[in-house]
């Protein structure tokens, strides 16, 4: 019997993986040279992405040896909870995609306490004057960070909500759903395209400057900060009913739709010159549609019924491209390529980002009916996420 592309992208993933816990084994892989990751330290914001996708496998095959790699690299993470000036607010990312991860699927209690404090590390990362999560700590001779929040942090957020649910303490809802109504004011522009940064005076909330970051410009459209919107705005919308999040969530995902309908692989940014004989800027973010596409498939299962098709044919759409266009040789590590780290940097262009992996991971895992949202905290496998999966 035939098989259906997002059957075979499933086993893709899944041979990618068993060969990846061999070479790459109890290490945190960041970003592809030549086609084989380069590793990273514990304490840098990807550590999380490798045992998730192990975690996705894990959820899908049951292979302990799986479990077992995922709960090591979690180990090597555990030290960073007794040293917060290592942390920032990233913990989300992290210790969503380990601890939380592993809680889920196992009711380890060791993990379960791992996850609240890293929610509760991240909590203390809360200003009240500006309502908003501090993005960074100050580096030793560097300008004051107390003040700077970036799009990405939407992500991290579900952390909180997941604190809360688990401890009945309505503090971490709360700061989570401050900090979304802040992105919500202050980055979200009328046409659905987004600020990277935002700095806020620390002390009164009020708004400093707005900042292109890893965008071109400061008013350009960085797609992999569109992505992190989409999705981060659709799990608010999930944990707290607010409408004005799903509209948020819908509004910058037509934008990302609009703009990415007749390429293979999106554009790291969408405001870009043509390319000159100095200088290449068309460079694309795979990264970005895989982010994307997960977002677009949550809004296929929480938009109002007549619009949820659209999205969750979006999201397939996407993924489709990525299979296609962006998976790599059995020789490379990465599950896709074609990604874009910091082009403002000139660092890690055109190559395999783990984040892009993981979430392609998560979207291909959704469409064969493997439902491993661990940002949704323990609703991820709840009946009413599933729906039939198109071709």
């Amino acid at each position: 019997m035939a098989t259906t592309w997002f059957q075979d992208a499933k086993a893709y993933i899944e041979q990618k993986t068993a060969h990846n816990a061999t070479t790459i084994g109890p290490f945190f892989p960041h970003t592809t040279l030549d086609g084989h990751y380069q590793l990273a330290e514990p304490q840098w914001w990807t550590a999380g992405f490798w045992p998730g996708i192990l975690w996705h496998h894990y959820h899908a095959t049951q292979d302990q040896a799986t479990a077992a790699l995922a709960e090591q690299l979690e180990e090597k993470m555990q030290p960073l909870l007794s040293d917060p000036s290592k942390l920032d607010h990233d913990m989300g990312f992290m210790w969503t995609l380990t601890s939380l991860a592993r809680y889920d699927l196992t009711h380890d209690s060791k993990a379960k306490t791992n996850a609240l404090l890293a929610a509760t590390l991240l909590l203390g990362r809360f200003n009240s004057a500006g309502r908003y999560l501090e993005a960074w700590n100050s580096w030793q001779g560097a300008d004051d960070t107390s003040g700077i929040v970036i799009i990405d942090s939407l992500m991290n957020i579900s952390l909180l909500y997941w604190a809360s649910e688990e401890t009945s303490d309505p503090r971490f809802a709360v700061a989570a759903t401050q900090h979304a109504e802040t992105i919500l004011r202050e980055f979200v522009r009328e046409d659905g395209s987004v600020h990277h940064m935002v700095n806020f005076n620390s002390a009164t909330g009020e708004v400093l400057e707005k900042i292109g970051g890893q965008g071109f410009a400061e008013m350009s459209a960085w797609s992999r900060g569109c992505a992190w919107a989409i999705y981060g705005f659709a799990i608010a919308y999930h944990y707290t009913q607010k409408p004005e999040f799903l509209a948020a969530s819908m509004k910058i995902a037509n934008y990302f739709y609009l703009h990415t309908a007749n390429s293979a692989v999106p554009l790291w940014d969408f405001k870009i010159p043509a390319n000159t004989s100095q200088t290449k800027y068309d460079y694309t973010d795979s990264s970005a549609a895989a982010i994307a596409a997960c977002g677009f498939l949550l809004l296929g299962r929480v938009a109002a019924p007549e619009e949820q098709a659209f999205y969750h044919d979006a999201g397939t759409d996407l993924l489709k491209r990525l299979y296609d266009h962006a998976t790599t040789p059995t020789t490379d590590t990465a599950l896709i390529t074609h990604g874009t780290g910091h082009w403002p940097e000139q660092k890690n262009l055109d190559t395999g980002l783990i984040y892009g992996d993981y979430f392609f991971s998560e979207g291909i895992y959704q469409l064969n009916d493997v439902y491993n949202i661990f940002w949704l905290g323990g609703h991820w496998h709840d009946a009413t996420l599933q729906s039939n999966t198109q071709e």
